[in-house]
């Protein structure tokens, strides 16, 4: 619905009569007058619908139409009975113009006279009169295909100009022009709380990670501040590479790289510290929030550097929570294991290691794998965001980041037995043996002492749900050696519960 005369009703100006669509058909010209094209008595083919223009455009009457009159005079024209009805005085009609080349179909329909006759101009010429056509009048016809060949021209340039202002961008040319708004106040602030304003806040304490094995192979992930002696927290997959013989960059927002080394790394937790080399003065580490008290809904905001492209900022929710993954960097054998948090934030490669914020800008997570549907699994291979994204819950990360401060190495908690890692098979299954012909259940081990065996089905860890091996493990490491921890099992049909206190496992094996 417009709305441009909404509130003006009173001042609307009587409507003009309308107009053909089409070109009309003149009567024929009196005997002996031979036919010339392109005068105003010519014949003119009727155009079919599918031809006929779709603009309205006034037509061309020539001199004397018995057709339009019984009496064979001609009745007076639209214009003529509009300007009649409203009082205004009758303009003569104009001679023709002059014979012109024919044109073709194209030539219709003619151009409408510079003023029309209801306009308030001297001089102007009656709506519906010849008009004799510019000097140049075929260029005209090709002035469609004209401006289609500049829109495009301007679509592609688009295209080339984006990729080139990334590029010169990156390379610190010059030569492009830009136009402020003048009336953009220069001290406009956004409100705490917004997007904006958490990513502003966030986004310095943020570094992109570039990781270059021995061999020049590497990678790019991400990583953050931890505390303001310069450690950076990150995944272990992203620095694996270099941990041993290669090296480390952390490259912040304001462009600034340093030198980083492994402080420890975790792989089965993915968890990996590093320490700035010569650290600046006045680091700000992101605030931790509390993982365990993060609801489904709540808000979250990724940071990191997908597929290379630093300080990216993605928005989602959490989408669930304990989500078991079991995630591979496809170099390798070996897993990692996480109840997960999940998001539907972008996460792509690259956002390894980043944070993964609450509304507060306070880090409930780090961003670690992805579902990917190029592969049938979870993991860290160059596959797109699907909006499933899986985050380390932060109050895990920080215990494992302790740990590797203080001594180098992870601690696992276990309970002294190994499982089988069948997914969805109704529970985690305790083997019949273990590594190397080793006993499933370590004798005198947390396990063994709660009374579990081989066989057994472990169906509940305290009050979640255990649907396999991986699933357990997963829940087992989001606690500490020491703690507590309530199995429910099956065992010949029958279930029972047993009370088993965590041991512990130094290192990875």
């Amino acid at each position: 619905m417009s709305t441009e005369n909404e509130g003006n009703e009173n001042d609307a100006v009587p409507s003009v009569p309308s107009v053909p669509s089409v070109p009309p058909v003149p009567a024929a010209a009196p005997e002996g007058t031979p036919p010339e094209s392109g005068l105003p008595g010519a014949p003119v083919s009727p155009a079919s619908p599918e031809d006929a223009p779709t603009a309205q455009v006034p037509p061309v009457h020539p001199e004397s139409d018995p057709g339009h009159s019984s009496s064979g005079e001609r009745g007076p024209s639209p214009e003529q009975a509009y300007a009649q009805s409203h009082g205004q005085p009758q303009q003569p009609a104009q001679p023709p113009a002059p014979a012109q080349p024919p044109l073709g179909p194209a030539a219709w329909p003619p151009p409408p006279p510079a003023v029309p006759s209801y306009a308030d101009a001297a001089g102007a010429q009656p709506w519906g009169a010849p008009v004799a056509p510019e000097a140049k009048p075929p260029r005209k016809r090709r002035a469609g295909g004209l401006v289609v060949a500049v829109a495009v021209a301007a679509l592609v340039a688009g295209g080339i100009g984006g990729a080139l202002g990334y590029r010169a961008a990156d390379g610190g040319a010059s030569g492009s022009t830009t136009v402020a708004a003048a009336n953009s106040p220069k001290d406009f602030k956004r409100a705490d709380g917004t997007i904006a304003s958490v990513a502003a806040k966030a986004l310095p304490s943020v570094v992109t990670i570039d990781a270059q094995s021995g061999d020049g192979e590497g990678g790019t992930g991400t990583g953050f501040v931890y505390d303001k002696e310069g450690h950076i927290l990150t995944n272990n997959h992203v620095v694996a590479s270099a941990a041993d013989s290669g090296q480390l960059t952390a490259t912040f927002s304001d462009g600034k790289k340093y030198d980083a080394e492994v402080v420890g790394r975790a792989q089965g937790y993915d968890v990996a510290v590093l320490k700035l080399k010569d650290a600046p003065d006045g680091l700000t580490p992101l605030p931790l929030g509390d993982s365990d008290k993060v609801a489904v809904g709540d808000s979250t905001i990724a940071i990191g550097a997908p597929f290379g492209l630093s300080n990216t900022v993605t928005t989602g929710i959490i989408s669930a929570k304990n989500r078991p993954v079991a995630s591979g960097d496809g170099s390798s054998n070996k897993n990692s294991y996480m109840s997960a948090l999940q998001t539907d934030a972008s996460i792509n490669p690259g956002n390894s290691g980043g944070p993964l914020l609450d509304a507060g800008g306070a880090v409930i997570g780090i961003n670690s794998a992805i579902q990917s549907t190029t592969g049938g699994g979870i993991g860290q291979s160059q596959a797109g965001s699907i909006g499933l994204g899986f985050a380390i819950p932060v109050n895990q990360a920080k215990n494992v980041a302790e740990q590797l401060i203080k001594t180098g190495q992870p601690v696992y908690p276990v309970i002294g037995a190994t499982v089988t890692m069948e997914e969805k098979s109704g529970g985690a299954v305790i083997s019949d043996e273990g590594a190397g012909g080793t006993p499933a259940v370590t004798p005198d081990g947390p396990a063994a002492k709660a009374g579990l065996k081989a066989g057994d089905v472990i169906t509940k860890f305290n009050d979640k749900a255990v649907d396999s091996g991986p699933t357990l493990i997963g829940e087992i490491w989001t606690h500490k050696p020491g703690d507590k921890v309530t199995l429910t099992y099956e065992r010949d049909g029958r279930t029972a519960t047993a009370d088993v206190v965590l041991g512990e496992r130094k290192g990875d094996s």
